[in-house]
């Protein structure tokens, strides 16, 4: 659901049993918090509208780089910012 950009993103996380023991969702988690908040700088283009999402980790994810989950949140950012601007 988005507001328009006007309120600070929300962002939840969803890690099921499939993709590790109780420690690795956990140390997953961390780390997709901290790529959120790398992408939510005011400064950074695009910027990251407001609004409510839900990351689903998948089986494998933890073992993926810290720069590739950047990146493929940046790519899913751009798709979120271009369906807005096409409404």
């Amino acid at each position: 659901m988005l507001d328009g950009g006007s309120a600070a993103p929300r962002v939840g996380f969803a890690v099921g049993r499939r993709v590790g023991t109780a420690v690795v969702r956990n140390r997953l988690r961390r780390r997709l918090r901290a790529v959120m908040h790398q992408l939510s700088d005011p400064g950074r283009q695009p910027s990251f509208p407001g609004g409510a999402y839900l990351i689903r980790a998948r089986p494998g994810a933890a073992d993926v780089a810290f720069s590739r989950l950047v990146r493929d949140a940046e790519q899913a950012l751009g798709r979120i910012c271009a369906r807005q601007d096409r409404t």
